[in-house]
């Protein structure tokens, strides 16, 4: 029998298979590659792993497009794969958690197919959002609202005859309907596939887009011209995002997750503002939604612990544990963002392949290695996204013809430029495609196991996303010979966290540098971080470990952590 509160201080590394390992050499992660990995995954000293979307689809938005939710997508195995898989990473003491996404499915689902072959009204369209255009001939979409994959939400569709028929509403990509969650048989048949994998041994489930599962189709003549979901307002009434009636649902899905032993674990993301975010965390609900709020901070000292105090506050109101996330599969990695001047534009450095600005490579890692020891020392649970152990640091410069994230291909402007005819020799005004955004592609390249090899232990073939040449030195076989490679550190690390683990309780310590942030556990265990002060003398104690060499003298430097038991 698990405790059924071993969620709340939990270690949770973040697996995007189709990067992660790669077994058949097909150049694509896949399941049997997670298996081969147990033993890895065991070294980290975790207590789960999440896998991001394994299921059948066409691949629009990296899986996220799902056609089938109750299934492995052939390319990646099968589900007598998935079970093995759980079974082995079972055997090595690790959880595992699946992506679950509410919000949309592809446009390849079966139940959207029957859509399109049906009339407008029927029941198969009622399972998404269908609305007739507005014009003459319905030729113009129903309102202004846009996709986060820009333009418009809208897509319109063709009747069966071939005569332009319906829009239908995507939050997301045209390829991602979204669902009609005033149907109640969506409802029941999510509750399906919450059973169809907890029956399957699975721990938890991450929640994809949590916060945008509601709508309010009676205001669709409302004007929503821009997506910009963390200042919805804290009533939980906009048309579109973070509704009150969304609770509702996760009230319900509670109450089949509390129907196994131990009751399975939800995590909600939920890009909205703390105090709504939380909301979703309640016991009654998912139990936790990601804290975001340290993705886009500088290395501060004081914003660091303002979001930490923040954090800690609202989840002890909503009887939840603090969740900690530094990355993940949509963000510039750690020790790049940190190697980069405050106030860097992350989209403008990507767009110009990583070259706007210089990027500090030492200095990023070691940013990156104090913040997440100083994560790992606070009160909940901390989420990893895979590669972080090694130090990876963005692939900026990736080909234009190698990449594959949506938001590439979909958020482009029209502009009117000089253009250079090449056969009359003369410059002439055209009209060009800019591209807006690079995309997530860079986060995503498969890891590097082995310092050789065609993609470097990934698989016997190539990977899906070119790898860099500089991937051979943070591969896992050069670090875990190193005593102080971060790979070394992470595992250290998540060890000690392990055996100091106490009490959801921090006290901070003052200290009169103000770019330290120092705080305490109830059994003694303290952390410091100097993130740009001058060195800073440490208390009489114990040092556990440091993410850096602690200077003589005992005195901690800029951009380091130390562990230590006070005396």
């Amino acid at each position: 029998m698990t405790d059924s509160n071993w969620w709340r201080q939990a270690a949770i590394y973040q697996i995007y298979p189709r990067s992660f390992k790669d077994s058949n050499g097909d150049g694509l992660g896949d399941i049997n590659g997670i298996t081969s990995q147990a033993e890895y995954l065991k070294s980290l000293n975790l207590d789960a792993v999440w896998l991001s979307p394994f299921y059948p689809s066409p691949l629009a938005d990296g899986g996220y497009d799902v056609a089938d939710y109750r299934n492995v997508d052939p390319r990646l195995g099968t589900l007598k794969d998935f079970d093995r898989m759980l079974k082995a990473l079972h055997r090595v003491g690790v959880k595992v958690f699946v992506d679950i996404v509410p919000n949309h499915s592809s446009n390849q689902h079966e139940w959207f197919q029957e859509a399109l072959k049906s009339a407008p009204g029927s029941p198969a369209r009622y399972r998404y959002i269908f609305r007739d255009g507005k014009g003459k001939n319905g030729e113009l979409p129903p309102n202004d609202w846009v996709s986060y994959f820009a333009p418009s939400a809208w897509t319109r569709t063709t009747n069966p005859d071939g005569t332009p028929g319906q829009w239908y509403l995507h939050l997301f990509a045209p390829e991602q309907p979204d669902f009609n969650w005033d149907n109640r048989e969506v409802q029941l048949d999510f509750m399906k596939t919450l059973r169809f994998w907890s029956d399957r041994g699975v721990d938890g489930f991450r929640i994809d887009v949590a916060h945008a599962m509601k709508k309010d189709m009676s205001r669709i003549n409302a004007s929503y011209p821009k997506i910009d979901t963390f200042k919805v307002g804290n009533k939980g009434t906009d048309i579109l995002f973070d509704r009150n009636e969304t609770h509702e649902i996760f009230r319900e899905w509670r109450t089949v997750f509390n129907e196994y032993n131990p009751p399975r674990v939800a995590v909600a993301e939920a890009y909205v503002a703390a105090p709504r975010r939380v909301l979703y965390a309640r016991p009654e609900e998912l139990g936790q939604a990601f804290n975001f709020d340290m993705l886009d901070l500088d290395f501060k000292a004081a914003a660091f612990k303002k979001t930490i105090d923040t954090n800690i506050k609202y989840a002890k109101e909503a009887g939840s544990s603090s969740t900690w996330v530094l990355n993940n599969h949509d963000r510039v990695r750690t020790a790049t963002k940190y190697g980069l001047p405050d106030g860097t534009n992350l989209n403008e450095w990507l767009l110009s392949d990583g070259t706007s600005k210089k990027l500090n490579v030492e200095l990023g890692l070691q940013r990156a290695r104090a913040a997440v020891m100083m994560l790992l020392a606070l009160p909940g649970c901390t989420y990893i996204y895979q590669g972080e152990e090694l130090g990876l640091r963005e692939v900026a410069d990736l080909k234009h013809e190698d990449l594959q994230d949506p938001i590439w291909f979909r958020n482009v402007v029209k502009k009117i430029q000089p253009v250079f005819m090449k056969r009359e020799g003369k410059t002439i005004k055209g009209v060009a495609v800019v591209h807006t955004e690079k995309g997530r592609d860079g986060c995503r390249v498969p890891l590097p196991w082995t310092r050789s090899g065609k993609s470097f232990g990934f698989g016997s073939g190539g990977s899906h996303l070119p790898q860099p040449s500089w991937f051979a030195e943070l591969s896992v076989e050069m670090q875990s010979a190193d005593n102080n490679s971060t790979l070394t550190m992470y595992r250290s690390a998540l060890a000690l966290r392990q055996k100091w683990q106490t009490t959801e309780d921090l006290e901070w310590i003052r200290t009169s540098n103000l770019e330290v942030v120092a705080f305490k556990r109830l059994n003694g265990w303290a952390s410091f971080t100097n993130f740009r002060g001058v060195d800073f003398a440490l208390p009489k104690g114990r040092v556990l470990m440091s993410s850096g060499p602690i200077k003589s003298g005992n005195k901690l430097p800029k951009a380091t952590t130390a562990w230590m038991v006070l005396e």
